[in-house]
């Protein structure tokens, strides 16, 4: 087998992996986690998704959020397209500022930016998509969607994606060695 034929193999291998890793985490993994809102559960499906953004880069990690996006919408009770787009976006928002972050140095320091940045975009962005989706595809009064943004929507975003960044930059710095020592099996086809 050529050696580029190889790696591309083992790229989407990689991939599959993460995006497996992250399909049973959002299967098995669902926490309430604010009193206010028990209906938003929590997951760590993200945290695989930003090891690829800084294993692989940010398109890459974008395709895996993409495929875990479809599937949990379809098949786990992700409220079907709504809940397609609202993950994507929102969870996009992290991924891609967690891989445009440690890309550009390759520190460590650099990905925590990324993900502090990130926590507060998604937790940001995720107010209008509640505004425009939970309000006129779910029917949610827009009343509602105001009394529960501040006790439930706003910090429930913020420990989600916090806890997902914190989940991923342990794993990520813990794998360190390991990556450090098979760069080669860690590049982008």
């Amino acid at each position: 087998m050529k050696t580029s034929k190889k790696n591309s193999v083992i790229f989407m291998a990689q991939l599959g992996m993460l995006a497996a890793v992250s399909i049973v985490l959002v299967a098995f993994v669902r926490i309430p986690l604010i009193p206010a809102a028990p209906f938003l559960e929590y997951d760590m499906a993200d945290a695989p998704i930003l090891i690829a953004a800084m294993l692989f880069g940010t398109l890459p990690s974008i395709v895996v959020l993409f495929v875990v996006s479809v599937i949990q919408a379809f098949l786990f009770g992700g409220n079907g397209w709504v809940g397609l787009l609202m993950h994507f976006v929102a969870s996009g928002v992290l991924v891609v500022l967690v891989g445009q972050f440690y890309h550009h140095s390759h520190k460590f320091s650099h990905a925590v930016v990324g993900m502090v940045l990130g926590t507060l975009a998604m937790t940001a962005i995720m107010v209008p998509m509640n505004y425009i989706f939970t309000v006129h595809f779910f029917g949610t009064p827009k009343a509602v969607v105001d009394a529960i943004l501040l006790p439930g929507i706003i910090p429930f975003n913020l420990i989600k994606a916090g806890l997902n960044s914190v989940i991923a930059g342990v794993v990520f710095k813990a794998l360190t060695p390991f990556i450090s020592k098979n760069k080669n099996m860690f590049t982008a086809a």
